[in-house]
């Protein structure tokens, strides 16, 4: 049994995400910014944290995520606010980043998504383009860390049931993928090492999760 944090524990993958670690017999403790959803999270299995990781420090976020033996960031602003979307999807989450550090806690999963990179492409008068700025450079920071990442880059999310199978690729066209399947990939890749220090881009396809990670 391992003790995991997620970071966003509210989303809708990341509630699949509890309730699959939960069931695997892990210790998952869940952080979330309303209170009014405690109930729902507790209701996954996980211990549920009220805190607002926006205007959380360093210091307060690793106080939090202490003792853990990882950390999954699955947060966002939810776009529709450029200033919130920079605070949130890149300036919390490298906060995050160096609160892991700080703490210990040296596993770190980021769920990004799937055209996450610095040559993003997305025009700055794109309404989409503050979003592919932050994680970009979120992303960016993460690798220059010292914490054994992977970065999870799917494609265009969906509310479909999870099938348990994707593909992956280096050269992989953009598809879709289940937001069940992509907690399911957050959760296999925990026990995976050879899934370190990887940026995995990936569709639901026809290959089992587990699988497919170890093809890469």
């Amino acid at each position: 049994m391992s003790r995991i944090a997620i970071i966003g524990g509210h989303g809708k993958v990341a509630l699949h995400l509890s309730r699959i670690l939960a069931g695997q017999g892990h210790e998952v403790t869940s952080l979330f910014r309303n209170p009014d959803h405690a109930g729902e999270v507790a209701g996954t299995g996980a211990t549920p944290v009220v805190a607002d990781v926006e205007n959380l420090t360093i210091e307060e976020i690793a106080d939090r995520i202490e003792g853990h033996d990882a950390l999954i960031w699955s947060a966002g602003a939810g776009g529709g606010n450029p200033a919130r979307t920079f605070a949130v999807d890149r300036d919390a989450a490298i906060r995050s980043m160096d609160a892991a550090q700080q703490a210990g806690v040296a596993r770190y999963i980021m769920v990004s998504y799937f055209g996450s990179r610095p040559d993003h492409g997305v025009p700055r008068e794109d309404p989409f383009f503050p979003y592919a700025e932050a994680k970009a450079e979120a992303d960016t920071y993460l690798r220059s860390t010292f914490l054994s990442w992977t970065i999870l880059a799917p494609s265009t999310l969906t509310l479909d049931p999870g099938t348990g199978r994707i593909e992956v690729g280096e050269d992989l066209p953009a598809g879709q993928v289940s937001r069940e399947d992509v907690a399911r990939v957050a959760a296999a890749v925990l026990d995976m090492p050879e899934t370190v220090g990887r940026f995995i881009a990936f569709n639901n396809g026809g290959t089992p999760i587990e699988d497919a990670l170890r093809s890469l």
